[in-house]
């Protein structure tokens, strides 16, 4: 069975549902149909990493509640063939727990990413469609 995570500031608890039709964390922060998650720890971190507002970062374990299909954004512009486990999906997302402890990307790492993310930005090309 494959473990799944969902990165992101906001305080949730287990039982709790990560649901479709918010602000995303991302971007222009406008309402997103899909909540979106990920087989891979680092990616997690990535999400967790690079979400909007002053919350601790968090990775959750998570269980999708429907169906889901591999996340577009990733897949298909960026990594052919979903190496990364990126997903999403329009039903709610239970989370099952907390990953306690985990390791993040280094300064110059997540500096880079956000660098990129606004040289995209200033393109008017948005991360997450």
């Amino acid at each position: 069975m494959t473990t799944f995570y969902h990165g992101t500031r906001a305080d949730l608890a287990a039982g709790d549902l990560i649901a479709a039709g918010y602000n995303s964390n991302y971007g222009a922060r406008k309402t997103n149909p899909w909540v979106y998650f990920t087989g891979t720890l680092d990616a997690a971190i990535w999400g967790a990493e690079l979400a909007a507002g002053d919350g601790r970062e968090r990775i959750y374990i998570v269980e999708p509640t429907g169906d889901y299909i591999d996340d577009p954004n990733l897949t298909d512009k960026k990594f052919p063939g979903n190496p990364t486990l990126s997903y999403r999906s329009r039903e709610p997302l239970r989370v099952a727990g907390e990953v306690a402890q985990w390791q993040g990307h280094s300064p110059e790492q997540l500096q880079h990413m956000k660098d990129n993310l606004e040289r995209l930005k200033a393109q008017g090309i948005e991360a997450i469609d």
